[in-house]
This record gives C-alpha cells, structure tokens and sequence, in this order.
C-alpha cells in the first residue's frame, strides 16, 4: 500500500464526509459548515491511496506561536498502518518550532499522541461548548 500525503484543498466535499461518517465523526452532519472549515484551515494535510482519502488532519495557527489541531482522523480500515502518525509528522514539519502546540484528545487517540511527543497540559481542564454527541 503507498500512501500519499497531501497539502491539496481540492478534496471533494463527498470524500470527506465519508471519511468522517466511517469514523462516526458528528462533524458529518454539518456538511457545509464541515467543509467550510477545513478549506479555511491554516493548514489542511490529507492522505491518499489509489485515489481515495484516507486519512486528514488540520490545524488552526495564527501563523507564528500557536496552533491547535482539530482534527485528526484516518478511516478505520487503514488504523494502525502509520497514516495518523505521517499526517502529524507533515504538522510537526510545518509547526515543530512553535511555543504551543495544542490538541483536544480522547479515547485511544490519547496514547496515540502520547507516542508522538503531546503530553498532558500541566493541571489544565479542557471545557468547552460543545454542540454533537461526540467529535
């Protein structure tokens, strides 16, 4: 399997939303708004085989010492094949050198990030206004 990572915004619209409804993302059912945010990222890295989307992360920056990552998924029919794991290294490339780096994790995806470098964010308490049932 080679995979190819991408910093392309032409990505259709029909091919993220299947990659977020196989992860059971909420995020699929704002279609618009979904697609909208992802065009409008700092930064926007998708991953590639044979054609088909597989995997995408983006950041929010403002360009010089933050950055949040919002999102960061891969379809679960290639989890565990380092897809996640390129897709960061292409961010850690791109925002490696800045003050702060930061991410919302849960789940797995908390090990996952560990392996890569993120720790805990000393005694902080993640909050939020959240309108889904999940990410």
């Amino acid at each position: 399997m080679s995979i190819t990572i991408s910093n392309t915004r032409n990505i259709k619209i029909d091919d993220i939303l299947k990659l977020y409804q196989a992860n059971g993302w909420s995020a699929a059912s704002k279609p618009s708004e979904l697609y909208q945010a992802l065009m409008n990222s700092h930064t926007l890295i998708s991953a590639w085989t044979e054609g088909t989307l597989v995997g995408l992360g983006n950041a929010i920056s403002d360009g010089h010492l933050v950055v949040y990552y919002p999102h960061l998924l891969v379809h679960p029919d290639y989890h565990s094949k380092g897809i996640g794991q390129l897709i960061l290294q292409k961010m850690q490339d791109i925002y490696g050198h800045f003050h702060m780096q930061m991410l919302t994790a849960d789940g797995k995806a908390v090990d996952f990030y560990k392996r890569n470098g993120f720790e805990r964010a000393g005694k902080t308490v993640p909050m939020w206004i959240y309108k889904g049932d999940e990410h």
